[in-house]
């Protein structure tokens, strides 16, 4: 029999009782552990030799783990401070113990989840108690880190630490731990391969590649060339891609500028005046504290015309119109220019509509902008702190509902979704106001995708406009919800998105 050399190594290196690794292979014949594995792959397909793997998890800390086993967990650091301020014999107040522990920013919730998790003590109405009798000296999580600091940097599977699967998990969902999998291969050498060496094997030198050297020199006609496996595996090569949500947010505004929809475009911090004032929310309302908006620490905006910003205040304090009431609630020109992140992009429809943008204005207009927004909301799978809206409007003649409902449902058609619902709604700027929910295609959960109505005349009055006006803010990440089945928006973007998903999702019309 004649082999290739690098397949004769191989041959000869491998052992027909142990498994021996491709590293140990490499070693010993000074190839590269590539090199042994496709020669060990290409013996297997003659039978010599069997290929197997050992798939190994392997452990390494992160940089918040290595900081926590510098300075301690901080469910021990709040522990050893509360024996310090004599929580063991009588609760005491918890904010000069987190002072005594050195806890800040989030990591004071990370102490108080975990706790009482441990057994460490409890917290109750904001004074903390703790267990003489508790030894964060012996905590599983905490000897585990040091066990990998331990390793000087190199990863450490769990069977090497002799730690719980349990451990390893909760450290995983801690972001303490990174842990990753790693597929050991094996060589062991068949009867077919013990009996082609008892019998002899030929090394022989075979050419790969076919080069300008051998075809000038001629030695082509008696090289031997390696066989060629179309039908070996090889890596699945990934090019580049879309995003799911650019790829959405594309089809949006074909499907927009084809129902005859021009763009927007403004900045993404603007005033409070742009953002609130101009859509007559009050200055005292909940939405626009420090708690719903992002304020920006820079000066204020001073480009805003005088008459618009009277107009706008005048309808704040008075109403618009001979019914006009207005709100009777504080109002200051200061807090109106100062800038902030725009909650919506509506700012935009206003500096259109106000005429500032340079927007053709002689109805029947149409306009829509697919941009991001930023809210301080909760995260959860249907919310998150910067979004993307799908901002629209329409300036016509005796517009109704009636309208913009089948604005929507043609809108939504585009995108194979036929069952949009509608529910009355209340917004300070338009009036009728519904919200928009539909069906999720994989939970059936009904989802509210977008608000919209028909602007006031507190609205429309100061910015000049004498017709009616209806207008939406659609929600792009809950339409590529609908259309992909995915059940969390942060799997379409974010540090948790699902990159199989992302490379697999297709946006569906």
């Amino acid at each position: 029999m004649r082999l290739p050399e690098r397949q004769l190594a191989v041959l000869e290196a491998a052992s027909a009782t142990d498994e021996r690794t491709v590293a140990e292979i490499a070693a010993e014949t000074d190839l590269k552990p590539e090199t042994v594995a496709g020669a060990a792959f290409d013996l297997a397909e003659e039978g010599l030799v069997e290929v197997g793997s050992v798939t190994d998890e392997t452990l390494e800390l992160t940089d918040e783990g290595r900081a926590y086993v510098d300075a301690g967990l901080p469910e021990t650091r709040l522990y050893r401070a509360g024996l310090d301020a004599g929580a063991d014999a009588e609760p005491v107040s918890m904010g000069p113990v987190i002072d005594g522990a050195d806890l800040d920013g989030p990591e004071v919730d990370i102490a108080l989840a975990n706790f009482a998790r441990k057994g460490f003590g409890s917290v109750d109405g904001g004074e903390l108690s703790v267990d003489p009798d508790a030894d964060p000296d012996d905590d599983p999580e905490a000897t585990a880190l040091a066990a990998l600091t331990d390793a000087d940097g190199e990863s450490r599977s769990a069977a090497d630490l002799a730690v719980d699967d349990a451990v390893i998990d909760q450290l995983d969902s801690r972001g303490l731990i990174a842990v990753a999998e790693s597929v050991t291969r094996t060589v062991t050498l068949t009867d077919d391969g013990v009996d082609a060496l008892m019998t002899g094997v030929e090394a022989t030198e075979t050419v790969g590649a076919l080069t300008p050297e051998l075809l000038a020199s001629g030695e082509w006609r008696d090289a031997e060339f390696a066989e060629y496996n179309v039908e070996a595996e090889a890596e699945t090569a990934r090019g580049g891609r879309k995003h799911v949500l650019r790829r959405t947010a594309d089809r949006v505004k074909d499907v927009l500028v084809g129902m005859g929809f021009q763009e927007m475009e403004g900045p993404h911090a603007d005033a409070d005046f742009w953002i609130n004032d101009c859509l007559f929310m009050p200055q005292d309302h909940p939405a626009r504290t420090h708690w719903d908006r992002f304020a920006l620490d820079v000066d204020p905006m001073e480009e805003i015309p005088n008459e618009l910003m009277t107009r706008v205040e005048s309808a704040h304090r008075d109403g618009w119109g001979e019914d006009g009431d207005g709100y009777h609630s504080p109002w200051s020109e200061e807090f109106a220019r100062e800038v902030a992140l725009r909650g919506h992009t509506t700012s935009l429809s206003m500096r259109y509509l106000s005429g500032v943008a340079g927007a053709e204005l002689e109805p029947p207009q149409r306009y829509f902008s697919v941009e991001k927004v930023y809210r301080n909301d909760t995260l959860d799978p249907t919310h998150l702190l910067e979004f993307f809206q799908i901002e629209g409007w329409v300036m016509a003649e005796d517009l109704s509902v009636r309208d913009l409902m089948g604005t929507f449902e043609e809108f939504y058609r585009q995108f194979g979704i036929t069952d949009i619902r509608f529910k009355p709604h209340y917004n300070p700027y338009t009036e009728p106001s519904f919200e928009l929910f539909g069906e999720h295609p994989e939970t059936g959960e009904e989802i509210e995708i977008g608000n919209s109505g028909v602007f006031r005349e507190e609205v429309t009055g100061p910015l000049g406009v004498d017709c009616d006006v209806m207008a939406w803010g659609l929600a792009l990440e809950r339409l590529a919800m609908l259309t992909t089945g995915a059940e969390d928006i942060r799997d379409l973007h974010g540090t948790l998105a699902d990159i199989d998903f992302l490379r697999n999702a297709e946006v569906s019309y």
